[in-house]
């Protein structure tokens, strides 16, 4: 299975990609590609204001707004007596569907002393049910022509199948089966269990960086459920048993816990009515109250040294921040705002550390930031670096906090703004590309509570903050004292020998 992320991003940035080593954990085979993307969930999404000439604060007015829109049309919304929710979005330039169910259930809703069972259940999820066999739930999918995968992540646990359009309805047959007949066999949970810490092994004990960045993780996110990883220490993989595993299904896997995504050339009529046929009957279950997805900031300044087998030190530094869901209500902006100051810095070639630090100082060879502006729960506005040989990490991070310093008090340009609002609008234009895109923009908005349709209005709330928002939300949050840094570094005798 495979480590994925909802949304595809208009740049690919660096810290996605160790981020993606502990933050989510997928399976199967018959897969498509996942794209994945950003630390948690979904990407961040850099966005737009204006500045005249002068560099005096101003917003967008609507003649500057962005003639790109997010395409809602043809989107359907039910809700069955169960509970269930459906999301429609029609699609018909070409005869496949893609069919996706989402659980409101992962890693951050996991006991202290069980993670990873989340995920280990989407393994087992492909073990066969009272009705279908796992041998025949395959032969289905390939007999039909579909492709079907799974993921799992902080928030949410995913599986969905591609299928020609005049076969979708059988993704909803078995999704539906294994909703609530799926099979705990010993002799399969024994083997899955063995192939998610072999997964644990490979994607996080074997690999130097993954290790730093989950012991990062749990030193800036200390009070959250976001500290750990997805896939969940060994020690804690190795204690789930097979009763603790089936408790985790019964409590979770329900309808009135999920969302039905169908993106696709199909009838929402005709899709509602199937959807009634196999999902109707399921009974709902009294699902737990999830915990809330917080972390205190400004602990202090810390540091730390992480000594890893890696080739070159890097550096990882992160600042806790809040996310749409948990910024102050009456200044959401302060969450819009960071997403657009980590444009500013890193919004592709010509952003302020790229051009600055790597192009023109040389003291960087690579740099990438990530926030998620669509989270759960607070997160961190993670910067990672790697120095040039001969810059010391001190002397990389001292340069990346004199750029943050200088983005509380320089002009933003005209050409930063235009270059944002591009990268924001035409990333998500771009996202709904596919049917895959579509249905996972969909499916994670709803899973994390909220409207997916809040898309649509996102270039304009995004052109109402002001280069004054951007500084006083910098100002606030990326500061020494709400800043966690890591210094990972290769071996002491590697260096040494090196010398």
């Amino acid at each position: 299975m495979i480590l994925s992320l909802p949304l595809p991003k208009t740049a690919l940035r660096i810290a996605c990609s160790i981020a993606m080593m502990t933050t989510l954990a997928a399976c199967q085979t018959n897969a498509i590609d996942p794209k994945p993307l950003s630390t948690a969930q979904i990407p961040a999404i850099p966005s737009i204001l204006n500045q005249d000439k002068a560099g005096q604060n101003q917003t967008t007015n609507d003649s500057q707004s962005s003639s790109l829109t997010m395409d809602m049309s043809g989107r359907h919304e039910y809700q069955l007596e169960n509970g269930l929710k459906i999301v429609i979005k029609e699609d018909h330039r070409a005869p496949v569907v893609m069919s996706q169910i989402w659980y409101r259930v992962g890693s951050t809703d996991e006991p202290i002393n069980k993670g990873g069972i989340s995920h280990l259940l989407e393994h087992m999820m492909f073990k066969g049910t009272t009705d279908v066999s796992s041998d025949d739930y395959e032969r289905l999918i390939a007999k039909f022509g579909g492709v079907n995968n799974a993921f799992t992540s902080y928030d949410y646990t995913g599986y969905y199948e591609l299928f020609p359009a005049n076969r979708f309805p059988l993704a909803l047959e078995l999704e539906a089966d294994r909703m609530k007949n799926l099979l705990f066999n010993e002799k399969e949970f024994v083997k899955e269990h063995q192939v998610v810490m072999e997964e644990r092994r490979q994607r996080t004990d074997d690999n130097p960086l993954a290790k730093a960045y989950e012991s990062f993780r749990l030193l800036a996110l200390p009070d959250s459920p976001k500290g750990e990883s997805v896939i969940g220490p060994m020690s804690e993989l190795e204690s789930i048993t097979l009763p603790e595993l089936k408790d985790w299904y019964q409590k979770w896997y329900a309808p009135n816990n999920a969302t039905l995504v169908i993106v696709g050339d199909v009838d929402p009529q005709d899709v509602l009515a199937k959807a009634k046929r196999y999902f109707g009957e399921l009974t709902p279950s009294a699902l737990p109250k999830r915990p809330t997805v917080s972390q205190k900031g400004f602990r202090g300044y810390q540091k730390v040294d992480s000594e890893q087998a890696v080739q070159v030190p890097v550096l990882l530094m992160g600042y806790n921040v809040p996310s749409l869901v948990t910024a102050d209500k009456n200044n959401e902006k302060q969450a819009y705002a960071l997403s657009l100051a980590q444009d500013v810095l890193d919004g592709g070639l010509s952003a302020r550390l790229e051009s600055r630090l790597i192009r023109e100082q040389g003291l960087l060879t690579t740099v990438g930031t990530s926030y998620d502006l669509l989270d759960r729960g607070d997160g961190l506005f993670l910067i990672q670096a790697t120095p040039r040989e001969g810059v010391s990490l001190e002397q990389a991070q001292q340069a990346i906090m004199t750029e943050i310093e200088k983005l509380k008090t320089d002009p933003i340009a005209a050409d930063e703004i235009s270059r944002a609002k591009t990268n924001t609008v035409t990333g998500l234009v771009y996202a709904q590309d596919s049917m895959e895109g579509q249905a996972r923009m969909i499916g994670s908005l709803q899973s994390i509570g909220l409207d997916d349709r809040l898309l649509a209005e996102l270039p304009t709330k995004l052109d109402g903050i002001s280069i004054a928002d951007i500084q006083m939300a910098s100002k606030k949050y990326l500061v020494k004292d709400n800043l966690t840094v890591m210094h990972v570094i290769p071996p002491k005798d590697q260096a040494n020998t090196k010398k």
